[in-house]
């Protein structure tokens, strides 16, 4: 018996792990178009996918974020906090942009008519709730809770603290690095536990497409189609222009089809969970293995972006605003656009990076341009689909900014990894070493 799953086994493993979730994604949409609600059986193998993740989210950006401190100095992480922090400023305005020129070529809700529907909204943050929300009044409760932006606000200024302890006491030196060696450790194990949580991401992305378009009904994807062609024609031209034209080609000088390559597991993973806090691990395995960005740059600028980098929301928002506007019979002058891309801009930042926040974030813009909020019960029909998207975007742009700013401080490998697998000479995919 075991010597006959043992090579099926390993065969099984042979295939890419991308190749892998890819599959498991298309026959789970597929058996959710074909078997309908039956689906839902299979809903807790996808739970138990998302709870993994979330599990590892909180331990993986303390092990590795304390890991990566150990190697700045606090003027060298002051640079490459300034720099991770700008580059995410610039990529969700230049979002912002693209989302609203992509609604006024398009156009779309004109002609589509606004059956109402209740809009079932909390009171969003102001942003004086999200600034002040950045230092946590109880870390650990910060941690317990999985506030991601408190919890990195806490452990970078207690990394910053030991780092200035064994710069400053002599005989602690030994001390502080034997606490940091520890938490190394514990961030080679967390990556350990990834990679078996990825194995099982196969089952759990079939589990998730198929209870999810099993319940929700393919007509998650056709209803409100305009909106939904709207955000994907605006997301692509985004990760197209702005990732993989402009961070890969102009600024950081490198092959954008490796960096494509380097980060797709994040990006189907993200497609399919819906979350960029849920997709953290898949992101920073994808930059250890894959993109061979050092530590001390991606466990600093990827728990920033999981939570404040939100090129996505900018986009979907001020598309959403504009289809709002259009459905409503009020067409949005040009001033108010401009106060729909900076309101977008900014609460985007304010956007939690789980699922459905954006309905949430959604009643704020409308209340800036006078909009009624019943329209978000008619959109939030397609908020499924424009989430994943969304998300995926985000992931994305963690990734390249994380990119450009390991670039600017000598800290990728490219001699490994997917750079060795790309020509940038026509960016023809080439044989690498295994």
């Amino acid at each position: 018996m075991n010597s006959t799953v043992g090579p099926v086994w390993q065969r099984y493993r042979s295939v890419p792990l991308i190749y892998r979730i890819s599959l498991a994604f298309l026959l789970g949409s597929a058996a959710g178009i074909a078997f309908g609600e039956q689906m839902t059986v299979v809903e807790p193998l996808g739970d138990l996918f998302l709870r993994l993740l979330n599990m590892l989210v909180i331990p993986i950006i303390v092990f590795t974020l304390l890991t990566g401190i150990r190697q700045l100095s606090p003027a060298r992480l002051g640079k490459i906090g300034g720099a991770t922090v700008g580059l995410y400023a610039v990529t969700t305005t230049i979002a912002g942009i693209i989302g609203l020129a992509v609604a006024n070529v398009l156009q779309p809700g004109r002609g589509v008519e606004f059956t109402g529907g209740e809009a079932e909204s909390q009171a969003p943050p102001s942003l004086t709730e999200v600034v002040l929300g950045i230092v946590p009044s109880n870390p650990v409760a910060a941690m317990a809770e999985g506030n991601l932006l408190a919890t990195v606000f806490f452990v970078i200024v207690f990394g910053i603290a030991l780092t200035y302890v064994r710069a400053q006491q002599d005989e602690l030196a030994d001390r502080v690095d034997s606490v940091f060696e520890a938490f190394e450790i514990g961030a080679e194990a967390m990556f350990v536990v990834v990679r078996g949580v990825l194995e099982y991401g196969v089952i759990g992305v079939f589990a998730l497409m198929a209870a999810g378009i099993g319940t929700e009904g393919i007509g998650v994807f056709s209803s409100l189609g305009e909106l939904v062609l709207a955000v994907a024609i605006a997301v692509v031209i985004h990760i197209a222009f702005t990732y993989l034209l402009l961070l890969m080609g102009v600024v950081a000088d490198v092959s954008p089809l490796a960096f494509l390559i380097g980060s797709k597991d994040a990006m189907v993973t993200a497609f399919a969970t819906r979350s960029s806090s849920g997709t953290l691990p898949v992101t920073m395995n994808n930059a250890e293995e894959d993109l061979r960005i050092k530590e001390r740059i991606y466990s600093f600028a990827l728990p920033i972006g999981a939570t404040a980098n939100m090129d996505g929301a900018a986009i979907r928002q001020a598309i959403t605003v504009v289809f709002a506007a259009n459905v409503v019979g009020q067409p949005l002058a040009l001033s108010e656009q401009v106060l729909v891309l900076v309101v977008a801009v900014l609460i985007s930042i304010g956007t939690a990076g789980v699922p459905g926040a954006g309905i949430v974030m959604l009643t704020v813009v409308l209340n800036q341009v006078g909009l009624p909020l019943a329209v978000v019960g008619f959109v939030a029909g397609v908020d499924p689909i424009l989430g994943r998207i969304a998300t995926m975007n985000n992931v994305t742009g963690d990734l390249a900014v994380s990119t450009v700013v390991g670039k600017w401080n000598d800290a990728i490998d490219f001699d490994n990894g997917v750079w060795t697998q790309t020509s940038t000479d026509g960016g023809n995919l080439v044989s690498g070493e295994d």
